[in-house]
Protein backbone atom coordinates (compact mmCIF):
# COMPACT_ATOMS: atom_id res chain seq x y z
CA UNK A 1 0.00 0.00 0.00
CA UNK A 2 1.20 3.45 -1.09
CA UNK A 3 1.00 5.89 1.74
CA UNK A 4 -0.32 9.43 1.48
CA UNK A 5 2.23 11.88 2.48
CA UNK A 6 2.13 15.29 1.03
CA UNK A 7 5.49 16.12 0.88
CA UNK A 8 7.36 13.11 -0.97
CA UNK A 9 3.82 13.94 -3.56
CA UNK A 10 5.13 17.39 -3.63
CA UNK A 11 8.48 16.41 -4.06
CA UNK A 12 7.83 13.73 -6.47
CA UNK A 13 6.09 16.41 -8.70
CA UNK A 14 9.00 19.07 -8.40
CA UNK A 15 11.35 16.54 -9.58
CA UNK A 16 9.46 15.59 -12.50
CA UNK A 17 8.37 19.18 -13.28
CA UNK A 18 12.04 19.94 -13.33
CA UNK A 19 13.19 17.06 -14.84
CA UNK A 20 10.63 17.99 -18.10
CA UNK A 21 11.93 21.27 -17.94
CA UNK A 22 15.66 20.53 -18.69
CA UNK A 23 14.09 17.98 -21.49
CA UNK A 24 12.11 20.64 -22.99
CA UNK A 25 14.24 23.91 -22.26
CA UNK A 26 16.24 23.10 -25.44
CA UNK A 27 13.69 22.40 -27.48
CA UNK A 28 11.63 25.46 -27.02
CA UNK A 29 14.75 27.48 -27.79
CA UNK A 30 15.54 25.71 -31.05
CA UNK A 31 11.97 26.46 -32.04
CA UNK A 32 12.44 30.22 -30.47
CA UNK A 33 16.02 30.10 -32.76
CA UNK A 34 13.96 29.40 -36.08
CA UNK A 35 11.70 31.94 -36.02
CA UNK A 36 14.31 34.62 -36.08
CA UNK A 37 16.85 36.02 -38.60
CA UNK A 38 20.20 34.58 -39.01
CA UNK A 39 21.92 37.64 -36.28
CA UNK A 40 19.32 37.90 -33.58
CA UNK A 41 21.63 34.57 -32.04
CA UNK A 42 24.87 36.27 -32.76
CA UNK A 43 24.18 39.20 -30.45
CA UNK A 44 25.21 37.42 -27.10
CA UNK A 45 21.06 37.44 -26.13
CA UNK A 46 18.96 34.74 -26.53
CA UNK A 47 15.65 35.84 -26.92
CA UNK A 48 12.85 33.72 -25.19
CA UNK A 49 9.83 35.14 -27.07
CA UNK A 50 9.00 34.04 -31.06
CA UNK A 51 10.41 36.08 -34.10
CA UNK A 52 8.70 37.01 -37.05
CA UNK A 53 11.09 35.11 -39.43
CA UNK A 54 9.03 31.39 -38.32
CA UNK A 55 6.90 30.67 -42.15
CA UNK A 56 10.02 32.23 -44.13
CA UNK A 57 12.48 30.26 -42.04
CA UNK A 58 10.55 27.05 -42.59
CA UNK A 59 9.80 27.41 -46.57
CA UNK A 60 13.07 28.47 -47.12
CA UNK A 61 14.26 25.06 -45.53
CA UNK A 62 11.16 22.67 -47.03
CA UNK A 63 11.48 24.30 -50.78
CA UNK A 64 15.18 25.62 -51.27
CA UNK A 65 17.55 24.92 -48.78
CA UNK A 66 20.59 25.82 -48.36
CA UNK A 67 23.52 25.86 -51.37
CA UNK A 68 26.35 27.00 -49.43
CA UNK A 69 26.31 24.68 -46.73
CA UNK A 70 25.78 21.65 -49.42
CA UNK A 71 22.60 20.97 -47.92
CA UNK A 72 19.76 20.39 -50.40
CA UNK A 73 15.74 21.20 -50.04
CA UNK A 74 14.83 19.45 -46.35
CA UNK A 75 11.99 17.49 -47.73
CA UNK A 76 14.10 15.17 -49.91
CA UNK A 77 16.29 14.30 -46.88
CA UNK A 78 13.47 13.69 -44.91
CA UNK A 79 12.30 11.62 -47.94
CA UNK A 80 15.30 9.83 -47.52
CA UNK A 81 15.12 9.34 -44.02
CA UNK A 82 11.80 8.26 -43.55
CA UNK A 83 12.05 5.53 -46.74
CA UNK A 84 15.97 4.38 -44.30
CA UNK A 85 14.09 4.26 -40.81
CA UNK A 86 10.99 2.18 -42.12
CA UNK A 87 12.77 -0.01 -43.93
CA UNK A 88 15.18 -0.72 -41.07
CA UNK A 89 13.04 -0.51 -38.62
CA UNK A 90 10.35 -2.95 -40.57
CA UNK A 91 13.21 -5.17 -41.81
CA UNK A 92 14.98 -5.89 -38.24
CA UNK A 93 11.50 -6.88 -37.49
CA UNK A 94 10.91 -9.10 -40.12
CA UNK A 95 13.66 -10.99 -39.81
CA UNK A 96 13.93 -11.17 -35.78
CA UNK A 97 10.93 -12.46 -35.46
CA UNK A 98 11.01 -15.16 -38.13
CA UNK A 99 15.21 -16.18 -36.49
CA UNK A 100 13.26 -16.20 -33.05
CA UNK A 101 10.54 -18.49 -34.51
CA UNK A 102 12.68 -20.65 -36.02
CA UNK A 103 14.97 -21.16 -33.64
CA UNK A 104 12.29 -21.72 -30.88
CA UNK A 105 9.83 -23.73 -32.93
CA UNK A 106 12.25 -25.70 -34.96
CA UNK A 107 14.61 -28.67 -33.65
CA UNK A 108 18.24 -29.07 -36.20
CA UNK A 109 21.49 -29.26 -35.10
CA UNK A 110 23.16 -26.71 -33.41
CA UNK A 111 20.12 -24.31 -32.79
CA UNK A 112 21.61 -22.90 -29.62
CA UNK A 113 25.03 -22.14 -31.62
CA UNK A 114 23.05 -20.45 -34.18
CA UNK A 115 21.18 -18.34 -31.71
CA UNK A 116 24.47 -17.66 -29.69
CA UNK A 117 26.22 -16.90 -32.69
CA UNK A 118 23.91 -14.24 -33.52
CA UNK A 119 23.60 -13.21 -29.74
CA UNK A 120 27.12 -12.34 -29.57
CA UNK A 121 26.68 -10.00 -33.08
CA UNK A 122 25.79 -7.32 -30.19
CA UNK A 123 29.41 -6.98 -29.13
CA UNK A 124 30.28 -5.95 -32.55
CA UNK A 125 28.37 -2.39 -33.58
CA UNK A 126 28.62 -1.35 -36.86
CA UNK A 127 31.35 1.22 -35.75
CA UNK A 128 33.57 -1.72 -35.60
CA UNK A 129 32.82 -3.51 -38.63
CA UNK A 130 31.95 -0.47 -40.93
CA UNK A 131 35.36 -0.98 -42.98
CA UNK A 132 34.76 -4.59 -44.12
CA UNK A 133 31.05 -3.50 -44.70
CA UNK A 134 31.28 -0.42 -46.85
CA UNK A 135 34.15 -2.76 -49.47
CA UNK A 136 31.10 -5.33 -49.21
CA UNK A 137 28.34 -2.40 -50.59
CA UNK A 138 31.53 -0.91 -52.57
CA UNK A 139 31.57 -4.23 -54.68
CA UNK A 140 27.75 -4.44 -55.00
CA UNK A 141 27.34 -1.50 -56.74
CA UNK A 142 25.34 -0.08 -53.66
CA UNK A 143 26.91 3.52 -52.94
CA UNK A 144 24.47 6.47 -53.61
CA UNK A 145 21.08 3.95 -53.50
CA UNK A 146 18.49 3.23 -50.67
CA UNK A 147 19.77 -0.56 -50.78
CA UNK A 148 23.27 0.51 -49.77
CA UNK A 149 21.59 3.46 -46.95
CA UNK A 150 19.24 -0.15 -45.53
CA UNK A 151 20.51 -3.29 -46.22
CA UNK A 152 23.59 -3.42 -44.10
CA UNK A 153 21.78 -2.12 -41.26
CA UNK A 154 18.79 -4.14 -41.49
CA UNK A 155 19.71 -7.49 -38.92
CA UNK A 156 19.36 -7.10 -35.31
CA UNK A 157 20.59 -9.44 -32.52
CA UNK A 158 18.39 -7.75 -29.94
CA UNK A 159 15.49 -7.89 -31.35
CA UNK A 160 15.57 -11.39 -32.29
CA UNK A 161 16.81 -12.13 -28.41
CA UNK A 162 13.14 -10.25 -27.76
CA UNK A 163 11.37 -12.45 -29.53
CA UNK A 164 13.14 -15.52 -29.08
CA UNK A 165 12.76 -14.94 -25.02
CA UNK A 166 8.53 -13.60 -25.96
CA UNK A 167 8.66 -17.04 -27.69
CA UNK A 168 9.76 -19.43 -24.85
CA UNK A 169 6.71 -17.73 -22.47
CA UNK A 170 4.07 -19.05 -24.93
CA UNK A 171 2.41 -22.60 -23.33
CA UNK A 172 2.99 -25.33 -25.82
CA UNK A 173 -0.35 -26.40 -25.50
CA UNK A 174 -1.07 -23.65 -28.13
CA UNK A 175 0.94 -25.04 -30.22
CA UNK A 176 -0.10 -28.38 -29.31
CA UNK A 177 -3.76 -27.58 -29.84
CA UNK A 178 -2.70 -25.49 -33.20
CA UNK A 179 -1.29 -29.24 -34.69
CA UNK A 180 -4.25 -30.82 -33.23
CA UNK A 181 -6.36 -28.42 -35.25
CA UNK A 182 -4.02 -29.27 -38.65
CA UNK A 183 -2.79 -25.75 -38.77
CA UNK A 184 1.16 -25.99 -40.02
CA UNK A 185 3.71 -24.19 -38.59
CA UNK A 186 3.19 -21.08 -40.74
CA UNK A 187 -0.48 -20.81 -39.93
CA UNK A 188 0.50 -21.53 -36.04
CA UNK A 189 3.03 -18.34 -36.70
CA UNK A 190 0.39 -16.14 -38.47
CA UNK A 191 -2.82 -16.78 -36.55
CA UNK A 192 -1.48 -17.18 -33.05
CA UNK A 193 2.31 -15.82 -32.34
CA UNK A 194 1.82 -12.53 -34.59
CA UNK A 195 -0.80 -11.29 -32.50
CA UNK A 196 0.63 -12.26 -28.95
CA UNK A 197 4.18 -10.38 -30.42
CA UNK A 198 1.84 -7.34 -31.23
CA UNK A 199 2.74 -5.02 -28.91
CA UNK A 200 6.43 -6.33 -28.93
CA UNK A 201 6.60 -5.49 -32.44
CA UNK A 202 4.82 -1.79 -31.64
CA UNK A 203 7.70 -1.16 -28.46
CA UNK A 204 10.50 -2.75 -31.22
CA UNK A 205 9.28 -0.95 -34.05
CA UNK A 206 8.89 2.53 -31.90
CA UNK A 207 12.85 2.04 -30.95
CA UNK A 208 14.36 0.77 -34.45
CA UNK A 209 12.63 3.50 -36.16
CA UNK A 210 14.39 6.55 -34.46
CA UNK A 211 17.49 4.17 -34.42
CA UNK A 212 16.89 4.49 -38.48
CA UNK A 213 16.11 7.99 -38.29
CA UNK A 214 18.85 9.09 -36.31
CA UNK A 215 22.29 7.53 -38.37
CA UNK A 216 24.58 9.68 -39.36
CA UNK A 217 27.56 7.65 -39.70
CA UNK A 218 26.75 4.73 -42.19
CA UNK A 219 24.95 7.45 -44.86
CA UNK A 220 27.70 10.00 -44.21
CA UNK A 221 30.19 7.08 -45.83
CA UNK A 222 28.07 5.76 -48.80
CA UNK A 223 26.72 8.55 -49.81
CA UNK A 224 28.22 11.22 -52.45
CA UNK A 225 25.09 11.68 -54.14
CA UNK A 226 22.49 14.81 -52.49
CA UNK A 227 19.71 13.31 -53.54
CA UNK A 228 20.31 10.37 -51.26
CA UNK A 229 21.02 12.82 -48.13
CA UNK A 230 19.54 11.85 -45.17
CA UNK A 231 18.14 14.86 -42.59
CA UNK A 232 20.83 14.21 -40.26
CA UNK A 233 23.85 14.93 -42.24
CA UNK A 234 21.93 17.96 -44.05
CA UNK A 235 21.76 19.40 -40.40
CA UNK A 236 25.48 18.63 -39.83
CA UNK A 237 26.19 20.05 -43.23
CA UNK A 238 24.20 23.43 -42.48
CA UNK A 239 26.17 23.54 -39.13
CA UNK A 240 29.90 23.31 -40.29
CA UNK A 241 30.19 26.09 -43.12
CA UNK A 242 33.79 27.69 -43.51
CA UNK A 243 34.47 31.63 -43.74
CA UNK A 244 31.47 32.16 -42.38
CA UNK A 245 28.85 32.12 -39.18
CA UNK A 246 26.29 29.30 -39.47
CA UNK A 247 22.98 30.30 -40.65
CA UNK A 248 21.93 29.04 -36.96
CA UNK A 249 18.13 30.15 -37.61
CA UNK A 250 17.96 27.56 -40.35
CA UNK A 251 19.74 25.21 -38.78
CA UNK A 252 17.01 25.35 -35.79
CA UNK A 253 14.20 25.14 -38.27
CA UNK A 254 15.95 21.78 -39.91
CA UNK A 255 16.75 20.73 -36.19
CA UNK A 256 12.91 21.44 -35.02
CA UNK A 257 11.44 19.58 -38.32
CA UNK A 258 13.84 16.70 -38.31
CA UNK A 259 12.39 15.90 -34.39
CA UNK A 260 8.55 15.94 -35.71
CA UNK A 261 8.48 12.19 -37.38
CA UNK A 262 10.02 10.44 -34.44
CA UNK A 263 7.59 12.43 -31.88
CA UNK A 264 4.63 11.65 -34.25
CA UNK A 265 5.54 7.83 -34.08
CA UNK A 266 6.03 8.02 -30.07
CA UNK A 267 2.69 9.64 -29.98
CA UNK A 268 0.83 7.79 -31.90
CA UNK A 269 2.39 4.10 -30.73
CA UNK A 270 2.34 5.39 -27.27
CA UNK A 271 0.27 2.55 -25.46
CA UNK A 272 1.21 -0.01 -27.65
CA UNK A 273 4.68 1.10 -26.98
CA UNK A 274 4.34 1.06 -23.12
CA UNK A 275 2.71 -2.14 -23.06
CA UNK A 276 5.36 -3.80 -25.08
CA UNK A 277 7.71 -2.47 -22.49
CA UNK A 278 6.45 -3.34 -19.55
CA UNK A 279 3.74 -6.35 -19.98
CA UNK A 280 4.72 -9.44 -18.76
CA UNK A 281 1.70 -11.97 -19.40
CA UNK A 282 -0.52 -11.55 -22.88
Amino acid sequence: MVENRPFLTFLSHLVLIAGVFVVAFPVYLAFIASTHGPTDFLSGLIPLLPGPHMIENYSTMLTEGVSTGGAPPLGTMMWNSLIMALTIAIGKIAISILSAFAIVYFRFPFRQTVFWAIFITLMLPVEVRILPTFEVVANLKMLNSYAGLTIPLIASATATFLFRQFFLTVPDELMEAARVDGAGALKFFRDILLPLSLTNIAALFVILFIYGWNQYLWPLLITTDADYYTIVMGIKRLADVTDAEPKWNLVMSATVLAMLPPVLVVIFMQRLFVKGLVETEK
